[in-house]
């Protein structure tokens, strides 16, 4: 979509939202921003649609794919209902108009809201106590999970990976089953990542499914594509890690990683009748109620994603994710080259090197990030779009010069 189609949508959406100095509105505790302090006269933002939406300061609170909303905010909200079009159909492969969800405040959130509709389905569906719930993952996913499992009350059983491949062999999967079996967990949550944080590593879901399914656990999975949802889709043909797939429940987006959005910009995603295990049913001022962790958030964060996806289409984005593939390829080169010890998904832009082969210098002198800063193991380089083989070659020369 051209800048000039972009802008016209943005300030249409606005144009319908309500205005807080043309119109009489009283009962709502919010406004624009400060013009003391933020100038909403300044020229340039008739050229700048998601600083001009800032201005505006729409609250999006509630959950727009459901039936009500509250309306002041519509134009923007029919954004975000199409930013989540756009990541449900075109990327995660859903069918349209069977999905839910909302933009987040991060990957955090849109975890942790996964993981609080099921551990309330299993109760209000299935009766289930808390100690009879469980979440199962990798031990290589991100620590959200562990933030939502104390959050939630509900216990948390990690399946070792492989040091070197890293990942959770079937016979590792069915054997954290059947402890979990034994323990008296009948429900289980489990969460398979599509990238993770440190290495980039993809999980399966075929273990998981066959290992619950003989053993007669209740489960929903939820894919943590916090990292990976905006590129694994893109650099692997064929996926199980999204609608596809009928086991998966929901996904987890963030486009403040890859997208190079604003943070404040994770994205939730949940197959239809799912959402309603969340609803606040407190919330009763909000019309539509409230079904969402964070409750009020900005309606920029959303044009601000929707505006990074038109821009360059799926054949530009696409062709982004190609460009990343081939630096990280050239990198992984050099390293073997040097002979440094290292890990890399085949389809994936992060690249994990053992710290034996990297001096702890040269890494913190390239900002690399550890594993672990007391005691690292491995050290990290993602190959960002900011990340060019200009800015690689002197970190694999000096790697060279070392080994």
């Amino acid at each position: 979509m051209s800048d000039a189609a972009i802008n016209e949508r943005v300030f249409a959406a606005l144009n319908r939202n309500v205005n807080y100095q043309r119109e009489n509105v009283l009962g709502v505790p919010a406004s624009q921003l400060d013009e003391k302090v933020f100038y909403k006269d300044a020229a340039f933002l008739k050229d700048a649609p998601f600083l001009s939406t800032l201005m505006e300061n729409p609250n999006h609170i509630g959950c727009h794919t459901l039936d009500r909303s509250e309306p002041f905010f519509a134009g923007t909200q029919d954004i975000e209902r199409e930013l989540l079009d756009i990541c449900a159909c075109d990327i995660l492969k859903g069918r349209e108009g069977q999905h839910d969800g909302y933009v987040a405040s991060g990957g955090t959130e849109a975890n942790i809201q996964a993981m609080w509709i099921y551990r309330n389905l299993f109760r209000q569906a299935h009766g289930a106590a808390d100690d009879e719930i469980c979440v199962l993952c990798s031990s290589d996913s991100h620590y959200s999970v562990d933030k939502a499992a104390n959050l939630l009350s509900v216990d948390i059983v990690k399946v070792a990976v492989d040091d070197s491949t890293r990942v959770a062999s079937d016979e590792s999967i069915r054997s954290a089953v059947a402890r979990i079996s034994d323990d008296g967990k009948k429900y289980v949550i489990v969460i398979a990542n599509m990238m993770t944080t440190m290495f980039g590593s993809v999980d399966g879901t075929d273990g998981y499914v066959s290992a619950l399914s003989a053993a007669g656990i209740r489960f929903r999975i939820h894919v943590d594509g916090a990292y990976g949802g905006f590129y694994y889709p893109f650099a692997e043909g064929e996926s199980a890690l999204d609608f596809s797939n009928e086991h998966v429940s929901s996904v987890t987006l963030d486009a403040h990683k890859m997208l190079q959005a604003p943070y404040g910009t994770g994205i939730f995603i949940v197959r239809k009748g799912l959402m309603q295990f969340a609803v606040t049913k407190e919330a009763s001022y909000v019309e539509g109620q409230d079904y969402t962790l964070i409750g009020s958030r900005s309606g920029a964060n959303a044009v601000a994603v929707w505006m990074i996806l038109m821009k360059n289409g799926p054949h530009g984005w696409r062709e982004k994710i190609f460009v990343l593939q081939k630096r990280t390829q050239w990198l992984c080169e050099q390293l073997e080259a040097a002979g440094a010890d290292y890990y890399r998904h085949p389809n994936s832009n992060i690249v994990a090197i053992r710290s034996t082969s990297v001096d702890a210098g040269l890494a913190k002198a390239n900002w690399l990030v550890p594993d672990n800063h007391d005691n690292p193991d491995w050290f990290k380089i993602v190959v960002m779009d900011h990340v060019t083989i200009d800015k690689l070659e002197p970190f694999v020369a000096a790697l060279r010069a070392a080994s």
